[in-house]
């Protein structure tokens, strides 16, 4: 009785240990990161312009990145969908990479930006808190802040 009741007890701790370690194995994320890079945000109250520059590290594909601006706070009623030209809450076509005529690979040293017009809101105006988030593949890649100068 003692040999059977061995191998069951083998049996059932082999089991608990695959059942965690399919768990385990299961838990791992095997998606690619989203790019690392590092970025610079400025923003002018007199032209409603917002500025990002990819100071350094990695290429950002435009074509998978996605813009969010907030300002005090408030998210923007109109968001720019990089790459564009001539989008509605936006002045003119976009600076730099955001601009659909432009390379999507935005690499270190290149800036893009965009005008923010009056029909949408809210505007940037000196003093105002300007947040931009910037999203890869559904990824934060970064979060920046800054006050319009």
């Amino acid at each position: 009785m003692s040999p059977l009741v061995g191998v069951l007890a083998l049996l059932a701790i082999t089991v608990c240990l695959a059942t965690v370690v399919a768990v385990g194995v299961g838990a791992w994320s095997l998606e690619a990161p989203g790019p690392t890079a590092a970025f610079e945000l400025s923003a002018d109250g007199d032209r409603s312009s917002i500025t990002i520059e990819h100071v350094a590290g990695e290429s950002v594909d435009v074509e998978a990145l996605s813009v969010t601006i907030a300002i005090n706070g408030t998210e923007l009623t109109e968001q720019p969908p990089v790459p564009f030209v001539g989008a509605s809450g936006f002045d003119g076509s976009p600076g730099g990479p955001f601009n659909r005529e432009a390379d999507p690979e935005w690499t270190a040293g290149e800036r893009a930006s965009v005008s923010v017009a009056e029909t949408n809101s809210p505007t940037p105006e000196t003093d105002d808190s300007i947040t931009v988030s910037l999203d890869v593949d559904g990824r934060r890649i970064a979060e920046l802040e800054t006050t319009v100068r």
